[in-house]
């Protein structure tokens, strides 16, 4: 993919102008529950500016202009934004459906006791589960291992299947999207997903929960953070209070659209990239929310003893070097986290 970019070097110094990504979903967008907010202010503001969304059939087209443009898309979506909305991922319907209906069931039919055993028992935890109810933070949450091993709960019925289902689309997903960003970057497709080994890369999902304000105990659903791995896929079952904050100091408010599902690239692509392709913050605020907010979120990430560093092709003399190398296991424990939290350490290994 030439035309792209030749090598990281001329694309840190001379990007082609690239043209807007397009909106290619034939999504029903009425279809999505939208939930009821009032009108931002004060302190958690945030704006509604459009977001890129990437057709990811696209990338793959036979048409070599078709593909040509979608990679353009990306590379834009990746370097001005690190945040996009996927769309015609092949994903089917039901796979969205079974995984959502799933983690409702788990947090409104399965009882105290039967989470508690999930409770935090060590840190090589593979399924946690925890309640937080706070000024800074409101959500109920499971996280669980799911690659290289799956590591799921056995209720409610049919809920292991779903999971496995959903981690196993996904990853096909994941995998795509590493080969395509590798083009973006001008190197050949296996290039992110060998830097990464993700074939045999640590997967946790975070399955969330997060309540409507009148039960909440602040406006604060999970605050400002950036979030390991190559990339966090995330799909959800309501707008409302999502935002993330973009490279140029805005807040956006994240509405996705009917089956699509929300892109953020994660820190251990920012350091392989020595920060062409950041990480960014983001928040959940539940303070304007009237019902309750269900989210899945994937974080992909390298094995737990896979050392990651900036490659020396994104380093030069007006490159410097910008993050020392470290194990994503150590990465994950830095300031006192298990590697199922999956915590960001990301200033942690900043070198300038």
């Amino acid at each position: 993919m030439a035309e792209i970019s030749s090598s990281a070097s001329q694309f840190h110094s001379s990007e082609p102008e690239l043209r807007e990504a397009q909106i290619y979903s034939n999504a029903n967008f009425s279809d999505l529950a939208v939930v009821e907010h009032l009108p931002h202010a004060g302190p958690y503001s945030a704006c509604d500016d459009e977001i890129p969304t990437i057709d990811y059939s696209l990338l793959f087209s036979h048409n070599h202009n078709q593909q040509l443009h979608a990679l353009q898309c990306l590379r834009h979506a990746c370097h001005e934004f690190g945040f996009f909305y996927l769309v015609n991922h092949s994903i089917p319907n039901e796979v969205f459906d079974n995984i959502l209906k799933g983690v409702s069931d788990f947090f409104n039919q399965t009882t105290l006791d039967e989470k508690m055993i999930f409770s935090k028992k060590s840190p090589s935890d593979r399924i946690r589960w925890e309640l937080n109810s706070s000024a800074g933070e409101n959500r109920e949450y499971l996280k669980v291992v799911a690659h290289p091993q799956y590591h799921f709960p056995s209720n409610p019925s049919g809920f292991s299947k779903s999971l496995e289902e959903y981690e196993k689309e996904m990853r096909r997903v994941v995998i795509g999207l590493a080969r395509a960003v590798s083009k973006t970057l001008g190197f050949e497709e296996q290039f992110v997903e060998k830097a990464l080994k993700l074939k045999s890369g640590f997967d946790v999902i975070a399955l969330n929960l997060y309540p409507p304000n009148a039960k909440s105990k602040g406006a604060v659903g999970l605050s400002e953070h950036t979030d390991p791995g190559f990339i966090i896929t995330l799909v959800q079952d309501a707008d409302g209070g999502f935002q993330i904050l973009s490279h140029k100091g805005k807040w956006i408010n994240v509405y996705i659209p009917h089956r699509a599902i929300l892109i953020q690239l994660g820190d251990q692509l920012e350091i392989l990239t020595n920060g062409m392709y950041k990480s960014h913050v983001h928040r959940v605020i539940v303070g304007n929310n009237k019902v309750q907010r269900i989210s899945v979120v994937g974080v992909h990430g390298p094995p737990l003893d896979k050392l990651i560093s900036p490659s020396t092709n994104f380093i030069d003399e007006e490159h410097p070097k910008k993050y020392r190398e470290m194990a994503y296991k150590e990465f994950l424990e830095l300031n006192g986290d298990d590697e199922v939290d999956v915590h960001s350490s990301l200033d942690q290994t900043r070198l300038v």
